[in-house]
């Protein structure tokens, strides 16, 4: 580090170090203990308390003593800096629980009751969330409904999805709909309208989820989180690795499933519960305050390979897009397509229009004999307005 006291001779003054400059605690500390150094310094030598029979302080003892001190803020200063960047270095694993909720203790076992009548006899559940924008007729979560419906082996899977509610309004509609809601309240918060990509609702609204998510894997279930626009189009669980803790798709997918060279996509994720998701849900919300202006795809991708993710034994694997396609790179084969995700495309007008005229091709696909759908050459036609 170049460090460069700012003041007169002697150290009085402003201590600025580059390197930590934008983390005002380490430079606080910094500037306090040069501060504290002379002050400390002036009282030793006025009582007497360092030198000879005379109470003075030689020059050479003077600097010995100022020197310790400031190698010791500094010190300090360095670690708080460190610690702000890579958050996982110097802190255990329990120090990643944390607390605090918005839901009322009722509220919480109204939770607990919802997730139990949904719940697998595995405990696993399936968790979307809503809000009023996409929760209006004929908008994502009609048509989200509607693909379990007319896809193949999914009809059954909807006794098991929990959707979350972002507000009141997205609430009603879910109860008129669907059996298992949940309204989830967040103080200070609207989330009614749809929310801008990269605004503050939008991150707000998506460090929210992932807080939930962790929630849910703290009370011991499994779950499968969707995105409202994911088309569910076939059953996902026999693609699913048995042996992965954390599962996710991708927008891009490689060839690899173990390669964090993939680029995933958080709208739809599979968790087992175990301590290392539940400290891997921890370390990833809170990795957000070392990248404030940035979603939780993005800082997945900053995580991913970090390296405390592999000491605690965390098995991650990212999913085919041939099984789980979206409109960034779709899935060509019909007859083995999963889910087909909404992703690379922003506007909720340029998501419902695409995603309705997927469901059209797909009901034909499925309106097909048996034998045809073996040799039919099917392909999508979308993106449309989603095309980027």
């Amino acid at each position: 580090m170049n460090k460069s006291p700012v003041g007169g001779e002697g150290g009085g003054g402003v201590f600025h170090d580059p390197e930590v400059d934008g983390n005002g605690e380490a430079n606080t500390i910094i500037n306090n203990t040069t501060s504290s150094i002379d002050q400390n310094m002036k009282a030793i030598i006025s009582s007497g308390g360092i030198g000879s029979g005379s109470g003075l302080v030689t020059k050479k003892k003077m600097n010995i003593v100022r020197m310790t001190l400031l190698f010791v803020g500094m010190t300090v200063a360095c670690f708080i800096f460190y610690n702000s960047v890579f958050p996982s270095r110097f802190l255990p694993i329990s120090l990643y629980d944390y607390t605090g909720t918005t839901s009322s203790q009722g509220s919480d076992h109204l939770l607990d009751a919802v997730l139990k009548n949904a719940s697998m006899k595995d405990r696993t559940i399936l968790v979307t969330t809503l809000n009023d924008a996409w929760a209006e007729p004929n908008s994502i979560f009609d048509l989200f409904l509607e693909s379990f419906h007319i896809g193949s082996n999914t009809k059954w899977l909807l006794n098991h999805l929990v959707v979350i509610c972002l507000d009141q309004k997205a609430y009603a509609r879910c109860l008129a709909l669907h059996p298992h809601c949940y309204e989830l309240y967040t103080e200070g918060a609207n989330f009614t309208s749809e929310a801008s990509f990269m605004s503050s609702d939008y991150l707000q609204m998506m460090w929210r989820r992932i807080k939930f998510m962790s929630k849910i894997l703290d009370k011991g279930y499994n779950f499968v989180f969707t995105d409202t626009d994911i088309m569910w189009l076939r059953n996902p669980f026999p693609q699913f690795y048995p042996d992965a803790d954390f599962q996710i798709a991708c927008d891009f997918f490689l060839g690899d499933s173990y390669s964090i060279n993939n680029l995933p996509n958080g709208g739809f994720t599979y968790v087992k519960s175990n301590e290392r998701t539940i400290w891997f849900y921890k370390f990833w919300y809170f990795s957000r305050k070392a990248y404030p202006k940035m979603h939780d795809q993005d800082v997945l991708n900053k995580i991913k390979s970090d390296r405390s993710i592999s000491q605690i034994g965390l098995k991650m694997r990212f999913l085919d897009t041939q099984y789980f396609g979206g409109f960034c790179q779709p899935s060509k084969d019909f007859n083995k397509v999963c889910t087909m995700h909404a992703n690379c495309c922003v506007g909720l007008d340029n998501k419902v229009n695409d995603l309705r005229i997927l469901l059209r091709v797909w009901r034909k696909f499925m309106a097909l004999s048996p034998n045809a759908t073996t040799t039919a050459q099917t392909s999508w036609t979308v993106p449309q307005n989603c095309r980027i």
